[in-house]
């Protein structure tokens, strides 16, 4: 691991939070409902960008590291970005508040859309 490429992570990894943070919050402010769409639709969205870029410039898993694409956007800004902690705290507190069927019904909705958006990413970036 380079020094560079730990810059290029923490920078992305920065950007990254700060957006999911802010676009987050403008999300469950604008859609005042008992589901978390802000993180939702921010993992979605994040899961479509990391499969649609890794396709489109065909890198493997194991090759996510050591230049700056993949250290800065791929690990660094949309791992800042996705939060599947957030998506289990949001699935544990609407379980904690008698809300069982709505977390369930959200965490099968974010790894089952969240997979679907990453095929499509991966299909877009094929096509």
């Amino acid at each position: 691991m380079r020094p560079i490429d730990v810059m290029w992570v923490c920078l992305g990894g920065g950007a990254g939070s700060l957006l999911r943070w802010q676009l987050g919050g403008f999300i469950d402010r604008a859609i005042p409902a008992r589901f978390k769409f802000g993180t939702f639709l921010v993992n979605v969205t994040g899961a479509f960008a990391i499969a649609y870029l890794s396709a489109a410039l065909a890198l493997g898993w194991q090759q996510r590291h050591g230049d700056v694409v993949s250290s800065l956007v791929l690990t660094g800004f949309l791992g800042g970005y996705t939060t599947f902690s957030s998506m289990q705290l949001d699935t544990a507190q609407m379980a904690m508040e008698h809300r069982q069927g709505l977390a369930a019904l959200y965490l099968v909705a974010s790894v089952g859309v969240g997979l679907c958006a990453a095929a499509a990413g991966v299909a877009l970036a094929r096509s």
